[in-house]
């Protein structure tokens, strides 16, 4: 039987991302014995957390690693780190995503390399209706070898936010001018005390964002000023106060909520200034940096920096999906059913309800966003939320209703998270 005439059922089901919720996703269908591929852009497993792998995430080894994928890992001898310890990103591939993608189970089923650009169905766009249901998916996708396409029962995009910032624009286009300054503008979360240390080290840096991606830039480069003093430090948010970065001190991730406050120590005692209720338009090339043009209280404002720190928080890639239905919330590009129990004018981490199939479905019959991109826009992502997400989404694609439908989620209390450093 040639490609193009095998039922659907028996295609595998399409994974899209080898980060932490791919991989469960694909733990989860070994247990129930269903064929699957997933498709990694990266030349390695996870590799948007490896960018980021110095930064400590806040949540410990318990909450941050997946049960089926833990069980397929003991298995064979794996043991669980300190369960209270609090892994870096680095950590976190090395002692757990690499030997979960190293299992005979998962191993021969993961296609690094492979960038997907669209997702469709077989033969159909989106304004066909009749046997879509029945119809494969098409993934189109761009290899080594050039272009390919791939066929799929189920898709389930686990791909991430991490490569779509923000803008540091507040009318959520890119400023004016970023083209003439991209060389002194960096993505989220860099390796301040590590790989980048050479370019911020006596330098002056501006953070932008007002969230706990922010925050860890800012601590660390308060501990690079301590050992290179010329180093200088402006935080520039447009709201009147960084909220999400203030925490209670009865949150859940005892991690989690320091950061506030050590970052408000800094503030006080000077080792961070602030610039308020900054919103920017423009940026401009100077001879030694980056001025960055913008408007105060309704006064035009400019501000010098050498560098810039974009840390304004990630969206979701839509323009892969533009051939499937998607049923999206106006606001936060997550999913209609989805979107009031996340958004982060409401709820926080830990009040997250728990959610499974139901509230991911699309218009689309068996395609399903899944982790971090599922939650659009919103901020309040953690590991545990997308591992449960991901064992509902297999059971319904086994049949499984009654497991489907069985969604539960004990997440940590209180406080706002950060879309990276769960």
């Amino acid at each position: 039987m040639s490609l193009h005439q095998r039922s659907p059922e028996s295609l595998p089901v399409a994974i899209i991302g080898a980060g932490p919720v791919g991989l469960a996703a694909a733990a989860n269908l070994v247990e129930r014995g269903i064929e699957f591929v997933i498709y990694e852009s990266g030349d390695e497993i996870a590799s948007s957390i490896r960018q980021w792998g110095h930064t400590r995430l806040f949540s410990p080894w318990k909450h941050v690693v997946d049960p089926a994928s833990r069980r397929l890992l003991e298995a064979t001898g794996w043991q669980l780190p300190a369960p209270e310890g609090l892994p870096t990103g680095a950590e976190l591939v090395e002692n757990y995503l690499e030997p979960l993608a190293a299992l005979d189970s998962l191993a021969h089923r993961i296609r690094t390399g492979v960038m997907v650009e669209a997702v469709t169905r077989r033969g159909m766009d989106r304004t066909r209706t009749a046997l879509r249901a029945s119809t494969p998916f098409l993934l189109r996708a761009r290899t080594v070898e050039g272009v390919e396409e791939f066929t799929a029962r189920a898709v389930i995009d686990t791909s991430g936010t991490y490569a779509y910032p923000n803008s540091l624009a507040s009318s959520g286009l890119d400023p004016l001018g970023l083209a003439d300054v991209t060389d002194r503008v960096s993505h989220a979360l860099p390796d301040v005390l590590g790989r980048d240390r050479e370019r911020f080290a006596g330098r002056h840096t501006t953070v932008v964002g007002a969230g706990h991606s922010a925050a860890n830039t800012l601590l660390a480069l308060a501990e690079l000023t301590e050992q290179e003093p010329k180093t200088r430090i402006t935080w520039l948010i447009r709201n009147a106060s960084a909220v999400r970065v203030t925490t209670s001190d009865d949150d859940g991730l005892a991690a989690r909520a320091s950061i506030g406050r050590r970052v408000d120590a800094l503030v006080t005692a000077g080792r961070i200034a602030v610039v308020d209720r900054f919103e920017i338009v423009r940026l401009g090339r100077t001879d030694d940096g980056v001025r960055v043009y913008g408007s105060r209280a309704g006064e035009l404002v400019e501000h010098d920096t050498d560098l810039v720190v974009s840390a304004t928080g990630l969206r979701p890639n839509l323009a892969m999906l533009r051939e499937i239905r998607l049923e999206l919330d106006e606001i936060i590009e997550a999913p209609k059913r989805l979107a009031p129990l996340i958004d982060p004018n409401v709820h926080t981490c830990g009040t997250v309800e728990p959610h499974g199939f139901a509230e991911l479905t699309h218009p689309e019959p068996g395609f399903f966003l899944a982790g971090m991109k599922s939650y659009g826009r919103a901020p309040t992502f953690l590991l545990a939320t997308g591992y449960e997400q991901v064992r509902s989404i297999t059971a319904w694609i086994a049949g499984d209703i009654t497991a489907a439908s069985n969604v539960e989620l004990k997440l940590p209390a209180t406080a706002v998270c950060s879309t990276v450093c769960s």
